[in-house]
């Protein structure tokens, strides 16, 4: 692998001397030569690569929620605070009773040797927009009793986990993926609290954990088990090898206990969605970093059983990354192009299918995605939550925003979407991992 020069590392080494100055020195002029929508849709406009001496980081500061200030929702939609005081509130899961999981997680210890100096800076940045607290390690249960669309019960329903993140009940068992394996605790209809020790199921790979979060989702007829794993790496500079069974779904069967790859070459899928007409598996994917504000797209795609999507190897079907050495050609004729872009660093991470939900009949047939907002681009992208038309199985159309006001007016974060799912009611439910809160987006009633 191409690792980064020496130059640009001393530089960096140099910047850090500053103190405080880092931070101006360190964000370099590099910027978005293209419109945020030219990075959306089926088709999205792919310029030459732009890589700098170092890259540019350009993270949202916290600032969080005060004095009443919630985000903005487009018309017809109206938002408030499900629950609130969370530490880290990650990921979401509706029990068939109408209580809600939440996953309270962040990215786990290690013991692994450093990824090099430009990985540690990152990690500093990141702990800037609220990233670098201990994991809380738990789930919590959220409850409303009265149906008024805010949770009056709140109960630590499970503790003692490696930094959860998807859930999924098959039967009278709940799964959890763990940052390092797929466990399972019993589950009985209406339980507030799980004392029994979670069961290993498989582990998952795991180390360095450049990208930590698993999610798992059952199939709809509950016989296997998708779980994703994201690479240890941008583009593989930590070593192939230290890539093996990363960048990837997993397929884990019920029946006789046996994992294998579903599908490769997805350098950090996260949502994962089964859409109502056709059955598809869809993921969320981040893309890769450091080659310009312009590149690469995040996007949404329908995921093909042995497909192969292009990490690291290629981005957006077979457009070579020519950072990665040796190159694998065979791979990349192979590598499929992702069905729609959702914009370039958007961190785009919960996605959830709106069939079925009650809010307005605009917002009835396409996909709710989760923004979170990522640190590579020039100026800030995602930090909302958008909607993703969809006909016949199919993205159709630009993307509407749903929820934005993330971003205050000095470009502060006052909260990152990270998860959503339609609650027992139908409405939008999103965790906010920075604002501490699950938000709730229904319909404005007529009489309002």
């Amino acid at each position: 692998m191409r690792k980064r020069s020496k130059l640009g590392l001393a530089a960096l080494g140099v910047a850090l001397l500053g103190g405080a100055a880092f931070l101006r020195f360190v964000v370099y002029p590099e910027k978005a030569s293209l419109e945020a929508s030219a990075g959306i849709g089926p088709n999205p406009t792919l310029p030459a690569p732009n890589p700098t001496l170092m890259p540019t980081v350009n993270i949202a500061r916290v600032a969080r929620w005060e004095n009443g200030a919630k985000p903005k929702t487009a018309a017809g939609l109206q938002v408030a605070a499900y629950a609130d005081g969370f530490d880290h509130p990650r990921w979401m899961y509706l029990l068939p009773n109408g209580d809600v999981l939440v996953a309270e997680a962040n990215k786990p210890k290690t013991d692994d040797p450093s990824t090099g100096i430009a990985d540690w800076v990152a990690d500093k940045v990141k702990s800037m927009a609220g990233a670098g607290v201990p994991s809380p390690d738990r789930i919590v249960l959220l409850r409303d009793t009265n149906g008024d669309g805010v949770a009056e019960e709140r109960h630590v329903f499970l503790s003692g986990l490696h930094s959860p993140f998807g859930m999924a009940l098959v039967g009278g068992d709940l799964y959890v993926a763990n940052a390092d394996a797929l466990v399972k605790v019993p589950y009985a209809p209406g339980q507030t609290e799980i004392t029994a020790k979670p069961e290993t199921v498989v582990a998952l790979p795991s180390g360095i954990n450049h990208h930590w979060t698993k999610n798992v989702i059952a199939s709809p007829d509950g016989l296997r088990l998708f779980v994703t794993v994201g690479s240890n790496s941008n583009v593989g500079e930590n070593g192939l090898d230290k890539e093996v069974g990363r960048a990837a779904i997993w397929e884990y069967t019920l029946a006789t206990k046996q994992m294998r790859e579903f599908a490769t070459g997805l350098r950090n899928p996260n949502g994962l969605a089964f859409e109502p007409t056709t059955g598809a598996l869809w993921t969320a994917v981040n893309e890769r970093d450091e080659i310009g504000s312009d590149l690469v797209p995040d996007y949404v795609t329908s995921v093909k059983e042995g497909g192969f999507y292009g990490w690291p190897y290629s981005y957006w079907g077979k457009n070579v990354d020519e950072r990665v050495s040796p190159q694998k050609p065979d791979l990349v004729a192979k590598a499929i192009a992702p069905d729609y872009a959702v914009g370039t660093h958007t961190a785009s991470l919960g996605i959830a299918f709106s069939n079925g939900s009650t809010l307005p009949e605009a917002w009835t047939s396409g996909l709710f995605v989760a923004q979170h907002g990522s640190w590579n681009r020039r100026p800030k992208s995602g930090y909302k939550v958008i909607y993703v038309p969809f006909k016949d199985g199919k993205p159709t159309g630009q993307p509407v925003d749903a929820l934005t006001g993330f971003l205050d007016a000095d470009e502060k974060a006052q909260g990152r979407p990270v998860g959503v799912i339609l609650d027992k009611t139908g409405a939008l439910l999103v965790s906010d991992d920075v604002g501490k809160v699950i938000w709730r987006v229904s319909g404005v009633s007529r009489t309002q």
